[in-house]
């Protein structure tokens, strides 16, 4: 049985939605992922362009919320943001393993912000390859 994942951001807008759509299409045999945020927007752009030039296309995403997934249940929660993060405790009761990645991990460099979605977009390349 595969496993269920929720990625969860502010907004469900840019990280989220690339981490579901990342895992759903290089590990779609084993998991089973999703995104939502604690209150919605639309997908950002920037995020539908890079993984395009992945081949992943994403441009009839939308942006979800938490109440969507009301008394379903995850194996792992992946918090992409501190406000989401505190959320995390007070929504998912049962789940095996609630994870917060809401700093940039080590030995990346940290970027203005202008640069963030070309930046993804490289480093999504190079771990693919």
């Amino acid at each position: 049985m595969k496993k269920r994942a929720l990625f969860l951001c502010t907004h469900n807008s840019c990280r989220s939605q690339m981490a579901e759509d990342l895992v759903n299409h290089y590990l779609g045999d084993q998991i089973e992922a999703y995104s939502a945020g604690t209150e919605t927007t639309r997908v950002n752009p920037l995020a539908i362009k890079v993984l395009a030039e992945l081949g992943i296309d994403i441009s009839l995403n939308h942006s979800k919320t938490l109440d969507q997934f009301a008394n379903q249940q995850f194996d792992y929660v992946i918090t992409l943001c501190g406000a989401a993060n505190e959320q995390c405790p007070l929504f998912f009761g049962g789940v095996r393993r609630c994870i917060s990645v809401s700093t940039t991990p080590p030995g990346l460099p940290v970027l203005p912000k202008k640069y963030c979605p070309s930046s993804v977009g490289f480093v999504m390349k190079s771990a693919r390859n």
